[in-house]
């Protein structure tokens, strides 16, 4: 995981986080495979995001007031002392501006409420706000935690009508 603020467009910390997380994830796939004979996939990128007013997702989109997490999913053998070794390999040649804020830690949102969304990320407020004020409330839930996404697909290499991101809300009853 990795924090940040601001428009992940614009924000040149969203890129060196983004920079920092990959090549962590991969030295740490490798050598869960060459140490512990446990080889998986690497997963893919999600966003924790979260503002003063969550309204800043549906209405506004003022992504400048965002704050975020970034954080790529790793399997619960993956211990300290591998993420420590992992961290350090991946700064050994062309270390990442924001490597060393680069952390393990658990997630556990409980339950939740999700959708898959397939669309530019700049084109998902409507499904947001339906997601936040019609289905939620109407279901006796209430928002808890920060909005949650897991991107499915590569952005540089997918037309942003065409990307597949789960878009998931902590709730409680």
């Amino acid at each position: 995981m990795i924090d940040g603020h601001g428009d992940p467009n614009t924000s040149p910390s969203f890129t060196h986080a983004v920079e920092a997380l990959y090549p962590v994830a991969y030295k740490l796939k490798f050598a869960s495979k060459r140490e512990l004979g446990r080889d998986y996939v690497v997963m893919p990128l999600e966003g924790l995001w979260w503002a003063k007013d969550m309204d800043a997702f549906t209405t506004s989109r003022d992504k400048s007031h965002w704050d975020w997490t970034l954080m790529i999913m790793v399997p619960d053998w993956i211990d300290q002392d591998l993420f420590d070794t992992a961290v350090q390999q991946a700064g050994a040649k062309n270390r990442p501006d924001r490597l060393d804020e680069v952390r393990l830690e658990p997630l556990s949102e409980g339950l939740c409420v999700q959708t898959l969304y397939i669309g530019s990320y700049d084109d998902e407020a409507d499904l947001l706000a339906r997601m936040h004020h019609e289905f939620i409330p109407t279901h006796g839930l209430k928002m808890v935690g920060k909005h949650h996404q897991i991107y499915l697909s590569d952005a540089r290499k997918v037309a942003p009508d065409r990307l597949r991101t789960i878009l998931r809300q902590p709730v409680r009853a």
